[in-house]
């Protein structure tokens, strides 16, 4: 019977790639390159074959960390859930930008807080979305494009529901 263990791992290792991958045209896009340089270094045809491969990977790693995040939220109600999605909706928005970072003096601070919030328990998880939307809330904060601000608006929105009683 041949050995299929090598051919078993390559799931897991592709999901790594992915997640790496991801990671990678944020970092690039935060540092300023503009998707048709980052379409050619990924061997890309266009700036839209590298806005949608970036847009591809976010969607699979939503996927694979969803069942996680439902282990996550049992037993608190659908509050909890509607914060995290749209925790994790704000920080991708946010990882899109290339210019975030340099926005406002905590945006840094805002975009890693918003990054520890999909795998956070319950408890943690309001307390994050709680900091980011302080750290949101500062006068120097710039008027932000509209699908940012329509993204705060929801997860404030969801904040307020999730909120203990």
């Amino acid at each position: 019977m041949a050995d299929l263990s090598d051919l078993r791992a390559i799931p897991a290792r592709r999901a790594s790639l992915d997640a790496e991958e991801l990671e990678l045209i944020d970092r690039a896009r935060r540092d300023g390159a503009t998707w048709p340089e980052i379409a050619a270094a990924l061997g890309l045809a266009s700036r839209q074959a590298a806005e949608q491969r970036r847009l591809r990977l976010a969607r699979a790693a939503e996927r694979e960390s969803r069942p996680h995040r439902v282990q996550l939220d049992v037993g608190y109600g659908e509050s909890v859930r509607h914060l995290r999605e749209s925790a994790v909706e704000l920080h991708r928005r946010v990882g899109a930008d290339r210019r975030w970072d340099g926005r406002f003096a905590r945006a840094v601070l805002v975009r890693e807080t918003l990054a520890a919030a999909p795998d956070a328990p319950a408890g943690a998880l309001f307390d994050l979305a709680a900091a980011a939307l302080a750290d949101l809330s500062e006068p120097e904060i710039p008027v932000l494009p509209a699908p940012l601000r329509a993204a705060v608006s929801r997860m404030r929105t969801a904040l307020t529901a999730a909120r203990p009683d």
